[in-house]
């Protein structure tokens, strides 16, 4: 699976939430957060039903991973066709560099990952700081 980093944040626009997973502290409105940008594209073949697998696979991990604040995902409906075949925009937030660093190798990510396997045709990532 081949990772691209791009600070191409027009791709985002089209996101649209489908649901959220974990407590925002109310406090921490103001205060920067780091977010962690996924979006996918699905190989052909992949079935609905695996694409739903994966994507509930990773609405679970808010649940199992302390470190994400915050969770949202959506499927694109830009109307701009920009989206060169990214379907699935997925946004996990963290409060620090630290929390990141504990996710990325973090053996519940690591799981999911291994489910994504050969099924995602490319996949986008983009992490920032909020301003």
């Amino acid at each position: 699976m081949r990772v691209i980093l791009i600070a191409f944040a027009g791709l985002l626009v089209g996101c649209t939430t489908l649901g959220t997973n974990a407590a925002t502290n109310s406090s921490k409105e103001n205060e920067k957060v780091l977010r962690h940008i996924v979006l996918f594209q699905w190989n052909d073949q992949t079935s609905e039903e695996k694409i739903s697998e994966i994507t509930s696979s990773f609405a679970e991990l808010p649940s199992k991973i302390p470190q994400i604040i915050d969770f949202e995902y959506g499927l694109n409906n830009s109307p701009e066709g920009l989206d060169k075949g990214f379907t699935h925009c997925f946004m996990v937030t963290f409060a620090t560099e630290k929390d990141r660093e504990i996710y990325l190798p973090h053996p519940d990510h690591q799981a999911f990952v291994k489910l994504i396997g050969d099924h995602v045709k490319d996949v986008l990532v983009v992490d920032y700081w909020t301003e």
